[in-house]
């Protein structure tokens, strides 16, 4: 079977490999095709479809944006123009929104005596956007936490002491720049939201009804019940479905492209019927 990846991280973000090491690496595991999906930023795109041109491996320009939220709100942007005057400005906007978020976290911490510098983030992201993740590397680095997850476990995830809320962008304004972008919206990791039952099929039926062209169906974190679930989300909403590993390179070692965690098989008809960019296809492909 043809296996791809549809959510994939690189140096641009959060991510250890090169836009055009991790398209390489795709192609010596065996995947037909890759997007790249780094956190709100396209930087990476041309270099990945440059170097999948190269190699004869299937890029797909992508983007992962973050939304406003009281838990974990990530829009997929797939089949975007990186050269968009929309996104670019966009994703300016976005840059400074989240500096000024790491920032406050920097602050946070270190009044919690943790020294941790918005400078020393910064050296860290080496030029990509700044991400939690990079603070989580530094207060590994200094001893503040175990590992990167620990960090993020006590004091940077929703709730915790150094979390900060700032996000430039709404779910529906999300949804609405990558479709003007020339992009499809899917809905990302939906178990993140952490939205019951009743409260995330509105939500869905809401993004649906905004433009939303489908729902992140295979995932690493899955369990066999949040796939039934997203599958019938996806059915009931005539939204189609997507399906990644969410893979960081050596930040993220447990989780391996195309894989995750050893047991995830996206097979590349997912790919096909997302291509199709056609709503009444939709349904079908959750039967």
């Amino acid at each position: 079977m043809e296996r791809i990846d549809l959510h994939t991280h690189s140096t641009c973000s959060d991510g250890s490999m090169t836009p055009r090491e991790l398209v390489r690496y795709a192609k010596a595991k065996g995947l037909s095709a890759v997007a790249l999906s780094d956190h709100d930023t396209a930087d990476g795109v041309k270099d990945a479809l440059d170097e999948g041109r190269l190699i004869g491996l299937e890029v797909i320009p992508a983007i992962e944006l973050s939304a406003k939220s009281d838990t974990e709100t990530h829009i997929l942007g797939y089949f975007i123009d990186p050269d968009s005057p929309v996104l670019r400005e966009a994703v300016g906007y976005i840059r400074a929104v989240r500096t000024e978020r790491i920032g406050e976290t920097c602050g946070m911490l270190k009044a919690l005596g943790m020294d941790v510098s918005l400078d020393e983030v910064k050296a860290v992201a080496g030029g990509g956007i700044l991400c939690r993740a990079h603070v989580a590397r530094i207060m590994t680095e200094k001893g503040y936490a175990k590992s990167p997850k620990d960090a993020f476990a006590a004091w940077l995830n929703v709730g915790c002491p150094a979390y900060s809320e700032s996000q430039a962008l709404t779910d529906t304004e999300a949804v609405s720049l990558i479709r003007d972008a020339g992009g499809d919206a899917y809905l990302a990791h939906l178990h993140l939201t952490k939205k019951p039952p009743e409260e995330l099929d509105a939500f869905v039926a809401r993004l649906a009804s905004e433009g939303l062209a489908g729902l992140e169906g295979f995932y690493t974190d899955y369990t066999p019940d949040m796939e039934k679930e997203v599958r019938e989300l996806a059915q009931k909403h005539a939204l189609k479905l997507s399906g990644g590993t969410d893979f960081h390179g050596s930040f993220k070692p447990h989780i391996e492209i195309g894989v995750g965690l050893g047991n995830l098989e996206i097979p590349y008809e997912t790919l096909r019927r997302m291509k199709a960019r056609d709503p009444k296809q939709a349904s079908q492909q959750n039967l």
